[in-house]
């Protein structure tokens, strides 16, 4: 009998040391994405990477940290931030080789078509997966991204709530940084809030919205939109008329293989532009002023040029001084201080 009593003991004490802590269940919290009523009504979120709290959150943190790297201590050691700065609508500021740093970060969430000038990276997920590997950026190893932050103290548990492990993989790095990338939504600028009836616009600004939008005036709609597309850009390809020569190896030609893209890029979005500098794909223009100037008499024709360009045998739009301006003026009304400043999109 005393032999069984020690026996059960033994089994009972084994029992209470196999016990696993108490945790809560791995059950994340849906995000909530902005959808102002005047914007696309459909997004381009994956059905294999659902928002949430949990990840934006983890998201937001990898976005900013050099461990991204898989490293620590080095010189020159860069994470996401480090070419997207949020006081620069999360663009660069400078140009980095053939083409300046990726297009601004800014309502992805709603973008149907590929990522970047010129439409070769398919989802945000495989933009960052580029980015961390790319020469030019983070210039990092995947396998040694895992195994250094699997390594840390704050990261397996951060994983573990926004994806429900503790084993960290790549997918789900590219996962939860896609997500923070998404949850950057711009729609309080001053044109928000005239399109909103909260605001009005003054005249200048009327009158340079009214040019934006017709083929008569600065014929911007086309490729931007106007109040019935308030993204600011179509998110297609077009020849613009930059050049009339083409030798640039990246340009939407070099992805689709169709003549037609030759010298087409992306019509960024023209939300803060006026913070985006510089322009173009490879940042030639330093200024709004001189993209205003380009489009109003320095446009080139070439038969690769988009029709959309009806004013190329013009050389441009060819707008009078009062006309540049408040031109000009609409577009500072797409600036949105509030998101520049939002402490949620900033280093945690």
């Amino acid at each position: 009998m005393r032999h069984q009593a020690v026996i059960l003991s033994f089994l009972l004490l084994c029992l209470v040391a196999c016990k696993p802590e108490h945790e809560p269940p791995y059950q994340p919290t849906p995000y909530e994405l902005p959808q102002p009523s005047y914007f696309p009504t459909r997004t381009n979120i994956p059905g294999d990477n659902p928002m949430t709290e949990e990840g934006v959150a983890l998201g937001r943190k990898l976005f900013y940290d050099p461990r991204l790297s898989g490293r620590d201590g080095d010189d020159g050691i860069r994470c996401c931030a480090s070419c997207h700065h949020q006081e620069n609508n999360f663009e660069f500021g400078a140009p980095i080789g053939t083409h300046h740093a990726m297009m601004p970060l800014v309502n992805l969430a709603w973008n149907r078509t590929g990522l970047g000038w010129n439409g070769g990276v398919a989802t945000i997920e495989d933009m960052v997966l580029a980015a961390v590997t790319s020469p030019v950026e983070i210039n990092a190893d995947t396998n040694r991204v895992v195994r250094y932050l699997q390594q840390t103290d704050d990261y397996p548990d951060l994983f573990y709530k926004a994806f429900g492990s503790r084993n960290i993989t790549f997918i789900n790095i590219e996962r939860a940084i896609a997500q923070f990338v998404r949850s950057l939504v711009s729609a309080n600028s001053k044109f928000d809030r005239y399109l909103r009836g909260e605001e009005q616009l003054t005249d200048d600004e009327l009158k340079g919205y009214e040019l934006f939008c017709t083929e008569e005036g600065a014929d911007c709609f086309h490729c931007h939109g106007g109040g019935g597309l308030a993204l600011m850009t179509t998110n297609l390809f077009y020849n613009n008329g930059l050049d009339d020569e083409f030798n640039d190896p990246e340009d939407r030609h070099s992805v689709t293989g169709n003549a037609w893209d030759i010298g087409a890029y992306k019509a960024p979005t023209l939300r803060n532009v006026t913070v985006s500098a510089p322009y173009m794909h490879d940042g030639r223009f330093q200024t709004l002023d001189a993209v205003i100037d380009f489009y109003s008499d320095s446009v080139k024709y070439s038969e690769h040029i988009n029709p959309l360009m009806h004013h190329v045998m013009d050389g441009g739009v060819q707008l009078t001084d009062e006309e540049k301006a408040q031109l000009k003026a609409f577009l500072n009304t797409l600036t949105d201080v509030e998101f520049l400043n939002n402490h949620n999109h900033s280093k945690p």
